[in-house]
């Protein structure tokens, strides 16, 4: 909103139609003080700034003027308008339909020095909307014009601009790494610009480990910032506990203009306050004494030096509208909030004061955040509006929530980034499925790349309804990007795995190789890859059988199996067998079979149990392989549940293989 000397202006010049000469000026703005009421200091500035709008010393004046006489002002155009002898003349161009919803779309020209044009079209818009509520869009009118004296950066066009700002007082959460994704797409999509900034007013909580930590999951993600305060940019610093000066200046300009004033309420003075209102089942808002007191009484506290905070003056008529790009028109009724406080008494900003500031001088165009934060916006726009800045658009996404509905927390496991990835899980994964809470493409596809996500992603495909967090679903996903990756970096991420965790001695070469063609598909996350080649190298026969699922096998003669494996073991034609490869343990396994009559189910079931010592898992004959290389490689750590062939051949001597008798 425009300040009360630019609103002052607009006022003054709109009592003609033409640039009027010196002699007109002096009688139009005689008249139309007479008609708003304003004498003396008041009167003196207005006819100052007519004279000479871009002089700094009538603009001085003119922000002398106070609240209450510019709304008194506002309100009486059509009687000031009546006194000038030139508003007879018509306007010779079409203008906009008088309704409040086109008030924006002509706001420039109370500006542009189109008198007349302005003019008429002020009159239509009592006319045709009604006298109250012409006046209030008048009103509401030349509050959002542009205006000479705003500050030029904020009419420039600096394109799509988006910001993701956490609070560095804990881990990435899902909620505001999904937030950081949306905002990153958005700006990748459209061809603009992601700022990080930090707001890090929290004092007691902020840490630098905290932001590093951030910046760190970020990165691990692939979202890169164009801004931020590891990068630098032209609208920096991008630390809120760096931009001090910069909301004092601010705070400054909105008491200059009477939409701020010190407030030295005490909090037993509030809490009685609140107390009161409860008791009356009264919405609990600011109701003390400072939002009225006089001049004398606020410079009398301030030389005392009595502790203060500074409140943003509400405008207790009209509202603030809003088309959010995700849940299309909110609204709030200006009566409905007090007077808030945009300054601490020690000095700090509040929240919504920064983001308002930081926002508007940091050029975001696009604001895509939480619905937890939709309340803030009221108060964000109401500081946009008072200090003469562009809103920008909104996109309230939806709250991730946890299976049960509720909010999603520790108590239902993992919820930061970096625990997701401490447990193995691919970026583009995670990436991936977060693109999928709450958005979609349209179509039934649910794998993405990143590259996908990029030229799909539009803000009209999210939705509005809650997101539910399936780790069971984010898991799928992580296993099919693990099953699309190329086979050298699926073996070197296995390779440097099975080191870290002591199951290896070197992450590659043949065994590596083999080890993951054999297990990759059953991978979810990489982390599951100790356990899925610690199963292939243990033996756990005896278990096998004690657990009774191989009885049907035991009364299957399953000794006669055994005895047989044993045999072509200390004959040397099973080792040989191995080294032959798949061809090798093809033609040995039926040479067997054909010698005890047994093929299928009855000869392959067997021996899988009898070598592996398992009735499932991968084919029989690459497993020995595989140990075969285990021992040849010498690459097996200190931490395999590692079996060799010859020792579980040892294992297989020893066991009792008898059929256990069913109790009668």
């Amino acid at each position: 909103m425009l300040r009360c000397a630019e609103m002052a202006a607009i006022l003054m010049r709109l009592t003609s139609i033409k640039e009027p000469s010196a002699s007109e000026i002096s009688k139009g703005v005689h008249k139309f003080c007479a008609s708003c009421e304003w004498k003396g200091r008041g009167a003196a500035a207005a006819m100052a700034f007519c004279a000479a709008p871009a002089c700094p010393s009538s603009l001085s004046a003119i922000s002398k003027l106070s609240k209450s006489s510019i709304v008194r002002g506002a309100e009486s155009l059509q009687a000031a308008a009546s006194c000038s002898p030139f508003f007879k003349h018509a306007p010779s161009r079409p203008f906009l339909p008088a309704t409040t919803n086109g008030l924006e779309a002509r706001s420039s020209t109370f500006c542009a020095g189109d008198f007349a044009f302005s003019k008429q079209w002020c009159k239509q818009l009592s006319k045709k909307a009604g006298p109250s509520e012409g006046r209030q869009g008048l009103i509401r009118a030349i509050a959002a014009a542009p205006a000479e004296a705003k500050e030029s950066t904020v009419t420039k066009d600096y394109g799509i601009r988006v910001r993701f700002a956490p609070s560095p007082t804990g881990n990435l959460h899902v909620g505001g790494a999904r937030t950081a994704l949306f905002n990153w797409l958005f700006a990748r999509s459209q061809g603009g610009k992601l700022i990080l900034r930090v707001e890090d007013t929290d004092v007691e909580r902020s840490t630098k480990e905290s932001e590093q930590a951030v910046l760190r999951d970020l990165e691990w993600m692939g979202i890169e910032w164009d801004e931020g305060p590891d990068k630098g940019g032209d609208f920096g610093p991008y630390r809120q506990s760096e931009r001090k000066t910069i909301y004092k200046e601010y705070v400054d300009k909105l008491v200059a203009a009477d939409k701020a004033y010190p407030c030295f309420c005490t909090d037993e003075e509030l809490a009685a306050q609140r107390a009161e209102q409860e008791a009356k089942s009264l919405p609990p808002k600011y109701a003390g004494k400072w939002a009225t007191a006089s001049k004398d009484e606020v410079e009398e506290e301030l030389k005392r030096g009595t502790p203060h905070t500074y409140r943003f003056r509400v405008p207790q008529d009209g509202k603030v509208v809003i088309q959010d790009m995700i849940r299309g028109e909110v609204a709030w009724a200006n009566d409905t909030l007090g007077d808030f406080i945009i300054l601490r008494s020690n000095g700090l900003p509040v929240y919504n004061f920064c983001v308002a500031i930081d926002d508007a001088t940091m050029h975001v165009s696009h604001v895509i955040r939480a619905e937890e934060h939709l309340p803030n916006t009221l108060r964000q726009v109401l500081v946009y509006d008072a200090l003469g800045f562009q809103q920008p658009k909104f996109g309230h996404v939806s709250l991730i929530l946890a299976p049960d509905r509720s909010k999603l927390s520790k108590r239902h496991g993992a919820t930061s980034v970096g625990e997701f990835a401490a447990q193995g899980f691919l970026p583009v994964a995670m990436v991936n499925y977060l693109s999928l809470l709450g958005w979609n493409d349209g179509t039934e596809d649910e794998i993405f790349s990143v590259q996908d996500l990029v030229q799909k992603f539009s803000i009209d495909r999210v939705t509005k309804s809650a997101a539910i967090f399936d780790k069971t679903k984010l898991l799928w996903i992580n296993g099919q990007h693990i099953r699309l990756l190329p086979a050298e970096t699926v073996n070197s991420m296995l390779g440097q795995q099975w080191v870290s965790s002591g199951i290896l001695k070197r992450p590659d070469g043949p065994f590596v190789d083999m080890a993951a063609e054999l297990i990759k598909d059953s991978l979810e996350v990489i982390a599951d890859a100790d356990g899925a080649l610690n199963r292939l190298l243990n033996y756990p026969l005896r278990e096998t059988i004690a657990s009774g699922e191989v009885n049907d096998l035991l009364e299957d003669n399953l000794a006669e199996v055994a005895s047989a494996i044993v045999k072509e073991f200390d004959d040397g034609k099973l080792t040989e067998a191995v080294k032959g490869g798949h061809d090798g343990w093809q033609a040995w396994i039926k040479g067997i079979g054909k010698a005890m009559k047994r093929k299928g189910k009855r000869l392959f079931m067997p021996a899988r149990v009898l070598l592996t010592g398992t009735n499932k898992g991968p084919d029989v004959g690459t497993t020995l392989e595989l140990l075969a290389k285990g021992v040849e490689e010498d690459i097996i750590g200190e931490k395999a549940d590692f079996v060799s062939l010859a020792d579980r051949i040892e294992i297989l001597r020893s066991t009792d293989l008898t059929p256990v008798k069913k109790e009668e």
